[in-house]
């Protein structure tokens, strides 16, 4: 055999190679039984962990991460996804996460000396609030296309970025897709009505304990944001978008809280630009900002915003978005642009999975801003 044609044969053996690990990795239909997106059906948790797990079984860019039990005795995970020659490299780049943050003992070159040889680490959370059911299905979405997606883009931010994917709330969402779920005709399936809180103590103000820690799905991510990996930027997914839009988002409504570090602020904006901007280079109208909802960097207790005190870029959207279709209804003053809403959306009907579709966008967005800069 001739040389030439022995590398041929290990170039096929080496493609055919990774296109059988990539058809390993199972699609959320094939685990689920659905597309996640589909009208009229929700997954729950027990569902959820398991694909999490297929997950790290089957793709070399994704490690799961106990992070500790919840207040239902619930395992509460973090997906790292990265590509494997990071994931190699782990503590190498937390421990530059660390330093950079900490900025103890280091001068200006050192830092910039470690800029350079880390990674970009993002935290991108959903599920927090469990009525709001989109942020625990684009977690699972975005996590199967940066686990399995070949295309340059995703390609590039797995070897630049480092992502920190935390369900917030799995005992909720449990809870609530249960809830959904109960009933066999379809379209009497709702979310309302759940007969107990959908985190065991709080409820819907488990965004309110991040400055005491009262609970232990709290303490279970404060540990990774502020202790472990000190991520430069972090992106709480939350539910409603204002009627007659579609998501709500940075840049926020002024005026910004003045006892932050300027910089953050002004960075917070820069990646609330490239958000808008992704969406409108998609043809995704209907996100509002600044003056276009009332959300703010004020609340100092929530998952987003006690970020800020750590000098993070924490985001924040708020999405529309059911299983069950919904109407974007008429609200004339939405319908004019302005640098409010830029884009206005027009009433229409909407389904699930083009929630899903914004919430993957998104996400793309950030990390793309993350990489860049």
């Amino acid at each position: 055999m001739s040389i030439q044609k022995f590398y041929c044969l290990l170039l096929l053996l080496a493609i055919s190679t990774t296109t059988v690990v990539a058809q390993n990795i199972p699609t959320p239909k094939e685990h689920f039984g659905f597309a996640i997106g589909d009208d009229y059906q929700l997954a729950n948790y027990t569902q959820t962990e398991a694909y999490f797990k297929k997950l790290a079984a089957t793709s070399g860019r994704v490690k799961l991460v106990n992070i500790g039990i919840t207040e239902e005795g619930r395992t509460q995970y973090m997906l790292i996804i990265s590509s494997p020659e990071n994931l190699k490299n782990l503590e190498k780049y937390k421990q530059i996460s660390q330093q950079l943050a900490r900025a103890e003992g280091i001068t200006d070159e050192q830092a910039h000396a470690l800029a350079r040889e880390g990674k970009a680490v993002v935290w991108i959370d959903g599920g927090l609030h469990a009525t709001e059911v989109v942020g625990a299905h684009q977690l699972i979405e975005t996590a199967w296309q940066l686990s399995s997606r070949t295309d340059a883009e995703t390609v590039n931010l797995l070897n630049n970025a480092i992502v920190l994917m935390t369900h917030a709330n799995p005992d909720g969402q449990e809870l609530v897709s249960n809830w959904y779920m109960r009933e066999a005709t379809q379209e009497k399936r709702s979310t309302q009505f759940l007969p107990r809180l959908y985190e065991k103590y709080a409820g819907h103000d488990n965004n309110r304990d991040f400055y005491m820690f009262n609970l232990k799905e709290t303490q279970n991510m404060a540990k990774q944001l502020f202790v472990e990996w000190l991520p430069q930027i972090m992106y709480n997914h939350h539910q409603t978008g204002p009627a007659g839009t579609v998501v709500a988002g940075p840049p926020f409504r002024d005026p910004f809280n003045y006892v932050f570090e300027p910089l953050v602020m002004t960075e917070l904006d820069a990646v609330g630009a490239a958000m808008i901007n992704r969406l409108n280079a998609e043809g995704k109208p209907g996100y509002t900002q600044k003056a276009g909802s009332v959300y703010s960097t004020w609340y100092n207790g929530g998952l987003r915003t006690s970020t800020y005190f750590h000098n993070m870029v924490g985001l924040l959207t708020e999405i529309i978005g059911s299983p069950t279709p919904m109407d974007i209804p008429v609200i004339p003053d939405r319908l004019i642009p302005s640098s409010a809403n830029p884009f206005p959306i027009l009433p229409q009907k909407w389904h699930f999975r083009q929630s899903i579709d914004y919430s993957v966008s998104l996400n793309y967005a950030v990390l793309n801003y993350a990489v860049r800069h």
